[in-house]
């Protein structure tokens, strides 16, 4: 196959998608109407009892049933018609929050049983959604589709928290929540218009499967400096972010004198800071390592904290927190990319989930520390929440793993340079039952394949070791052998001019090289050994019988999107085609092209 070069499609053509622009247009409509239950309730409570303590327990509230239910609310998903579900939550949540005004009659309690109910309702509505959208964009939509959705629900809450603070300043607060009633029931009626695929049952997860999910996610980042250190930074920067947003509506109102309507704007340019400083971010994030930009936001927040905790000028308040927003956006980039490049995909989600669960609950412990600002000055809560902010930023450049990652990548960036003078694998041998088990360890998924296929994959199979600074694989050259990594670390680069960018790393149990494996197309990126490595180099046609596991397959299609995307991101040498027809190669026999550097029947030959 020959490799195109296309123009990279923009990001707003996914509108072109009538489905997909529906269900755009439904979450956005539906998160305006959270942000303003949020804001409104927090408002009101404030109103009724003036304490910042109400505050944080009714923000509380409105979070804390996203972390009790929400991990279970993937199992009822999985088992129920998507489309009804999101039908269901939004009628549901505009009933019961066009019924807070006539609640709050009967005593403030009624408020937040109210927002529990309703954030209880909308932890169901977030899963649906994301199970539907791979179902309505096609794979070359999704980068897109993600990326109009991170907007959206950026945009929709600012709009929101806007809106809030300025109905409560100049309406009765009781018109808040029926707008927001509203929203929820025009998101349905949108909703209602989304042609959706017939719902098939997924598997069997059940909540057991999610808890031990969870332990082994913990299990596996407690067992990494660089992951156990953020672990702990970003629950201390997850318990200080909550005190902070906690305290936004008492310092408004006590410290600056002004009205509800600030503390609406200042969340919504929050949020907005945000925006802007994902998108400057996101093109600059690898001048940097993900350590040293942990730090940078975290002293940048601190520092604008300090400022804030003093500032008597309502716009300069303005302007400061939309600040805070835009210097919290690389701590959250940075994070996605620890995650990303010291995990495998095979445990990749359930330590994206350990973290969800272990940073929520930091957050609403945050809320809850709102209470000191009762007995308290405000200005004191707050100083002393941006100055543990800092010391935070502090910890980000000492901690084990975090600290070492920026000579790491300038490690791995020296040996991308020297690549193309740099020797090749030379060092094969057969593999064994030992160098499976030794696989199975890292990437689960091959256990129920192994136990099947064992006797075939060995003889088919080889182990090739490399030493660091070995390159496994060179751009530009075509093979039928696809890698996994068995022990030791790799890292992927990418031509910049007369540079090579690292642009992945990967670890024991992540795999390479799958599409040209399949394809016959060329080598896109070069891959050196960063550390002394061991690999298993598997053929196509037994790649092939691999993913005729249902489980292999599916990591196997996730991954080659992923890279295909990745590919698309850089602006470079597009393969025209190559995602359906390299995922249609893994459920055929026939073989792809015939390679240029490989034996007749057996493995590649050295690369010299």
């Amino acid at each position: 196959p020959m490799t195109t070069t296309t123009a990279k499609p923009a990001p707003f053509t996914v509108f072109r998608n009538r489905r997909f622009r529906l269900m755009w247009t439904s979450e956005l409509v539906s998160t305006i109407g959270d942000s303003l239950v949020d804001i409104a309730a927090a408002i009101l409570v404030y109103r009724i009892t003036g304490s910042a303590l109400a505050v944080g327990l009714v923000l509380v509230a409105t979070a804390a049933p996203a972390l009790l239910i929400g991990p279970f609310a993937g199992v009822f998903v999985d088992r129920f018609d998507r489309k009804r579900i999101m039908l269901a939550c939004d009628l549901l949540r505009g009933t019961v929050v066009v019924l807070i005004p006539l609640l709050i009659s009967f005593g403030i309690a009624w408020l937040f049983v109210a927002v529990v109910v309703v954030s209880a309702i909308g932890t169901f509505f977030s899963p649906a959604h994301a199970s539907v959208l791979p179902e309505i964009a096609g794979d070359d939509e999704l980068a897109a589709a993600h990326t109009m959705l991170a907007i959206s629900a950026f945009a929709s809450t600012a709009l929101g928290f806007a809106a809030g603070g300025l109905i409560a300043s100049t309406a009765p607060i009781e018109w808040a929540f029926y707008l927001a009633a509203a929203t929820f029931f025009a998101s349905a009626a949108i909703m209602a218009g989304v042609v959706v695929p017939q719902w098939r049952e997924a598997g069997t997860t059940t909540p057991a499967t999610v808890l031990r999910n969870l332990g082994a996610g913990i299990a596996f980042l407690w067992s990494r400096d660089v992951l156990r250190s953020y672990l702990v930074i970003a629950a201390g920067a997850a318990l200080t972010a909550g005190l902070h947003h906690s305290l936004l509506l008492p310092f408004a109102v006590e410290a600056l004198g002004a009205s509800e309507f600030v503390f609406g704007l200042q969340e919504a340019m929050a949020a907005v800071g945000f925006v802007i400083g994902s998108l400057l971010v996101a093109s600059r994030i690898d001048r940097l390592r993900e350590g040293q930009w942990l730090t940078i936001s975290l002293l940048g927040v601190g520092a604008v904290g300090v400022a804030y905790a003093s500032i008597e000028s309502i716009p300069g308040a303005v302007v400061l927190i939309m600040l805070v927003g835009f210097l919290t956006a690389p701590f959250d980039i940075a994070g996605r990319l620890i995650i990303q490049r010291h995990t495998t995909r095979e445990i990749r989600g359930r330590v994206n989930s350990t973290f969800s669960v272990a940073t929520n609950v930091a957050f609403l412990m945050g809320m809850a520390l709102v209470g000191l600002a009762d007995v308290i000055d405000v200005r004191v809560v707050f100083l002393a929440t941006a100055l543990a902010t800092l010391a935070l930023g502090v910890g980000a450049n000492l901690l084990p793993g975090l600290r070492e990652t920026g000579a790491q990548w300038r490690r791995a960036a020296l040996l991308l340079q020297g690549a193309a003078a740099a020797p090749g694998l030379h060092r094969r041998r057969a593999a064994t039952v030992d160098d499976l088990d030794a696989l199975i360890l890292r990437l689960p998924a091959m256990a129920r394949f192994a136990r099947a296929e064992a006797r075939d994959l060995l003889s088919l199979a080889s182990v090739a070791e490399a030493p660091t600074g070995t390159v496994i694989v060179r751009r530009g050259e075509v093979s039928d052998a696809a890698y996994f990594l068995i022990t030791g670390r790799a890292v992927v680069g990418w031509p910049e001019g007369e540079r090579r960018r690292p642009l992945e790393t990967l670890n024991a149990g992540d795999f390479f090289g799958e599409i040209a494996a399949l394809t016959g197309a060329p080598r896109t990126a070069d891959v050196v050994a960063d550390d002394d490595a061991m690999l298993l180099q598997v053929p196509s046609r037994m790649l092939r019988r691999m993913a005729a596991d249902p489980a292999l397959r599916a990591l196997f299609g996730s991954t080659m999107r992923e890279r295909m995307l990745r590919m698309d991101a850089l602006g470079g040498t597009r393969l025209g085609g190559l995602g359906e027809a390299a995922l249609k190669e893994l459920r055929t026999d026939r073989p792809p092209a015939r390679p240029e550097n490989t034996e007749p029947g057996g493995a590649p030959q050295a690369t010299p």
